[in-house]
């Protein structure tokens, strides 16, 4: 036996595993680094997160990034180029925040990566029907391996697709495995540059869970406040509260046709972006909007996007017991706007179940990681959209 498999066997059947968990989401602000002690697989998963870090990215690196970042029309070479750039940076990354930790490398067990999703394009949003769904994420799992010296996990994705996914949302798996409660249905709200959630019931039926990607969460506010702000995003809603929304402008934002597609679905910035938000300006004649005005109206699209998925699950008169994480979350206006379209719904962080819910989406992958290494497959009955499947492909060191 190569003497490499026999470590990964070994490290696979410890009693517990120190694995590190990453995610670079679409916002692309930083890395995500996440350190958790796991024991135990499947419904006894036991995760303790040791130490987090979110280590911004420089301006240069992420503006590398976004020259390819959903564009149908990108440089090839440079897409080659950046798939071992962002895993060579996000390796240097993991190395620097382990020393800053104390830990040596041997001590680590496995790397579970997402790496940087650059294209997202399910059939809903391509419309091909002789092509399947698709997803691209960059950071090749080899070079972290090599650079870190630990084994990797990556392209969790991939599976998905190939027994009849979309490739998203993954939080259906994570989120089962670390936040169902008997007796409590419970919604895990995760407001990334889209927003998606989980719906957990309280008796544990996994046949009856589903995630789905509702829409927007900060992509739209994000993108529009580095054009004309210069800034990466509206601290405290600043902008956004000192604007009034445009109701002209959030019909035209919510009549696309991504809002007519049952459960689940899932989408991306490439269908939520700025060419998105002006032809809802043409079609509904509001070019004429001051900046402010447009970012209130964005962050009621995003508000009422989501209240309106959770509604379509639970009804007009929800009473969702919602467990929040991502950065919308630390949006006070956003937040507000909830609350107020969901009253009879609970909001908290899952903060409140022992997870940071800024490390939330990093934790999930090594939560996903230790299912593939230690578990088996979770039985979801089924479903359309929800493949039982366990993901990730493996990368030695050497």
């Amino acid at each position: 036996m190569n003497s490499q498999i026999k470590e990964l066997y070994n490290r696979a059947n410890k009693a517990e595993r120190l694995i590190i968990g990453l995610m670079s989401g679409t916002s692309m602000d930083g890395l995500d680094i996440a350190l958790c002690r796991v024991r135990g697989n499947g419904a006894e998963t036991d995760i303790e997160v040791l130490a987090f870090k979110t280590t911004d990215f420089t301006d240069d690196f992420r503006a590398k990034i976004k020259a390819i970042f959903s564009k149908k029309q990108v440089d090839l070479q440079l897409v080659c180029l950046m798939n071992e750039l962002v895993a060579n940076t996000h390796a240097d990354l993991i190395n620097q925040a382990l020393a800053d930790w104390g830990y040596e490398s041997k001590r680590i067990d496995f790397i579970a990566s997402h790496g940087q999703t650059i294209f997202h394009a399910p059939k809903s949003l391509h419309k091909m029907q002789d092509y399947p769904n698709g997803t691209l994420q960059i950071g090749d799992g080899d070079h972290l391996a090599v650079k870190t010296g630990i084994i990797t996990l990556s392209d969790f994705r991939q599976k998905h697709l190939a027994a009849g996914g979309e490739g998203a949302p993954l939080a259906v798996y994570g989120d089962y495995l670390m936040f169902s409660k008997a007796n409590e249905d419970r919604v895990m709200l995760n407001i990334g540059g889209i927003a998606n959630f989980t719906y957990l019931p309280g008796n544990l039926n996994a046949s009856e869970i589903f995630s789905t990607d509702v829409g927007p969460g900060n992509t739209l506010m994000d993108q529009y406040m580095q054009k004309h702000y210069n800034q990466f995003y509206d601290k405290n809603a600043a902008v956004a509260l000192s604007g009034v929304p445009n109701q002209e402008l959030l019909y035209a934002l919510l009549a696309g046709d991504f809002f007519d597609f049952d459960f689940p679905k899932t989408t991306g910035p490439e269908l939520f972006n700025l060419d998105y938000l002006t032809e809802a300006q043409n079609s509904s004649s509001t070019q004429h909007l001051k900046p402010e005005d447009i970012m209130a109206t964005l962050c009621h699209f995003s508000a009422i996007t989501i209240s309106d998925a959770i509604k379509k699950c639970f009804g007009n008169e929800a009473k969702a017991q919602v467990f929040m994480s991502g950065g919308g979350m630390h949006n006070p206006l956003l937040v507000k706007l909830l609350q107020k379209l969901l009253p009879q719904s609970t909001f908290a962080t899952t903060d409140d179940l022992n997870i940071n819910p800024d490390a939330k989406e990093a934790v999930l992958f090594a939560v996903l990681a230790n299912e593939t290494l230690c578990g088996s497959p979770i039985n979801f009955g089924g479903r359309q959209g929800v493949p039982s499947v366990c993901m990730g492909k493996i990368s030695l060191p050497e």
